[in-house]
């Protein structure tokens, strides 16, 4: 059958079994686990995918939106129970509980790590809620000329190449550390980062990080070789306080950097690749090995001959690119996408075949997919569209 063949088919299926796709749910979960293990492994059976949100709670469970309940401490106990609710109708439709049910009576205050400062923190940026019940965390501008700029970058110099072990961890620490590790509590070690292009816009403004290129390129490349240099500094001395053989455990770098689509390639290989360069060499150093993670939700396709270099082994691109142009300049990446996030959140079932369709065929050679959303799982994303989704791999998603 064609594609379109096969829609309609499907369709009709979901239509036929009460609007819930028809699928052999304990045999896809075993599938599934195989395959999610080892993306590309040949004796997988189906391409593995992932639609799990806490924001998906709020359409689902017909909640008003409130983002501020997903992100706070002090709502651990709306999170426990509404994610309970959300993973109670879950094991209906899809067979799973699929959201981390953390009960706060059961957690021991004693045993938290206290909050350690950040790269925002080194560049003495803000990051504060804006937008109320529908909002988001924001990094607030820290510089807003090249001469405060210049200046800033003279401060945080002067702490990275300072005394880094009393900027980062609080005065009792060795206490801390010595409490949490009798309990078997591992530090978090600082291995995610804004990426460079996202971090650099918000700290000098998007507009006048691009023109500091041609206004003064020896700024610009200073403000890119400190932040390199800063984020090695702030790991480093996290680092130094764990035991080696649980670091070499973690041999990895993630990046989140949508503001990277507004470099084209000349300011980005000038900006952001001597920081991938510097950071992956210190923290995922063997390329076909280690991790080497990229979320870049945007039109960033012509960045992609400039990030072969640094061979990827994870992405998480935008929906303009596809499975066949990111494999070809990431040839050993787990590719996660590459449908679009509104496609799956406005419920647009169709489509969403097509494109579940048109992603395994450009990927069922080679493999690597792990079909999800090009970019965020956003609220309305449901169970029903991940249970057709679950239909579609395991008829039509087979290896």
């Amino acid at each position: 059958m064609d594609h379109k063949q096969i829609v309609e088919k499907v369709m009709d299926d979901m239509h036929k079994n009460g609007g819930l796709a028809p699928v052999d749910i304990e045999q896809f979960w075993r599938d599934q686990d195989e395959a999610a293990a080892d993306p590309f492994g040949a004796h997988i059976k189906q391409v593995p995918f992932d639609f799990v949100s806490g924001e998906c709670v709020y359409d689902e469970l017909g909640i008003p939106e409130d983002y501020r309940l997903l992100s706070f401490p002090e709502h651990a106990q709306w999170r426990y129970d509404t994610f309970r609710r959300y993973n109670d109708k879950a094991e209906k439709i899809v067979g799973r509980r699929l959201l981390p049910e953390i009960d706060p009576a059961t957690q021991d205050p004693t045993l938290v790590w206290p909050r350690l400062p950040m790269l925002y923190d080194l560049f003495e940026a803000k990051n504060e809620w804006e937008g109320g019940a529908g909002g988001s965390w924001w990094l607030k501008q820290a510089a807003h000329s090249p001469e405060e700029l210049s200046s800033l970058l003279d401060r945080v110099e002067e702490r990275i190449n300072g005394d880094m072990r009393s900027f980062v961890f609080p005065e009792n620490w060795d206490d801390i550390k010595k409490r949490m590790f009798a309990a078997g509590k591992h530090i978090p070690l600082y291995r995610h980062q804004r990426g460079p292009c996202t971090f650099a816009c918000s700290i000098f403004g998007a507009e006048d990080l691009l023109m500091l290129y041609y206004d003064d390129e020896d700024l610009f490349r200073r403000f890119s070789d400190v932040i390199g240099r800063a984020i090695v500094a702030l790991a480093s001395t996290i680092d130094a306080e764990e035991d080696p053989a649980y670091l070499e455990t973690q041999r990895y770098w993630s990046w989140a950097d949508d503001n990277s689509c507004l470099f084209n390639p000349e300011l980005y290989e000038a900006f952001a690749m001597p920081i991938h360069r510097r950071v992956f060499a210190r923290f995922a150093p063997d390329q076909f090995k280690d991790r080497r993670m990229q979320h870049s939700d945007s039109a960033m396709g012509h960045l992609l001959p400039l990030l072969s270099e640094v061979n990827l082994t994870w992405t998480n691109f935008g929906p303009t690119l596809t499975v066949e142009q990111i494999r070809k300049y990431c040839p050993q990446a787990i590719i996660r996408g590459q449908l679009a996030p509104f496609t799956l959140s406005r419920s647009k079932h169709e489509q969403i075949v097509y494109e579940f369709l048109r992603d395994y065929e450009q990927a069922k050679e080679k493999r690597g997919l792990f079909f999800t959303t090009a970019g965020s799982i956003n609220n309305g994303s449901s169970l029903q569209s991940m249970r057709l989704v679950m239909s579609v791999i395991q008829q039509y998603g087979r290896y």
